[in-house]
């Protein structure tokens, strides 16, 4: 692990030394970082990765902005205050995280008109499966 921070700081090191390439590697990490970071926002709701995503792209960021840096400690930090709650609570108030998740999954779907597709493949027209968008 160590050969690779130091190989890494020697890459960054040599791009340090050319001011424009400088400023092109830190705008390039700045965008696929927020690129990441709102995508893994947009996936919290959702079954799946959506706090790893947040915090690969807090993880891109940090590695040129001091602010991501402690924003990815704060945030992990809430996080796993969180969890630890989360984990101690009973059965009801898992069941309504649970229940939460699956409502906003079933809206989504539905907003997409996922319902209507997949009901028109099995001849299904219902109003009520389109989408209001």
């Amino acid at each position: 692990m160590d050969t690779a921070k130091v190989k890494h700081r020697r890459f960054r090191a040599r791009i340090a030394e050319n001011r424009s390439l400088d400023l092109t590697y830190r705008i390039t990490v700045g965008v696929v970082g927020t690129v990441v970071l709102v995508l893994g926002v947009l996936a919290i709701p959702y079954p799946g990765p959506g706090w790893l995503i947040v915090f690969a792209g807090l993880g891109i960021l940090a590695s040129e902005f001091a602010w991501a840096k402690s924003a990815l400690r704060f945030v992990r930090k809430r996080y796993d205050a969180f969890m630890a709650w989360f984990s101690a609570q009973s059965m009801f108030v898992k069941g309504l995280g649970v229940l939460f998740t699956t409502v906003v999954v079933l809206a989504t779907l539905w907003l997409l008109g996922t319902f209507a597709l997949v009901g028109g493949w099995i001849g299904l027209d219902w109003a009520w499966l389109e989408s209001p968008i």
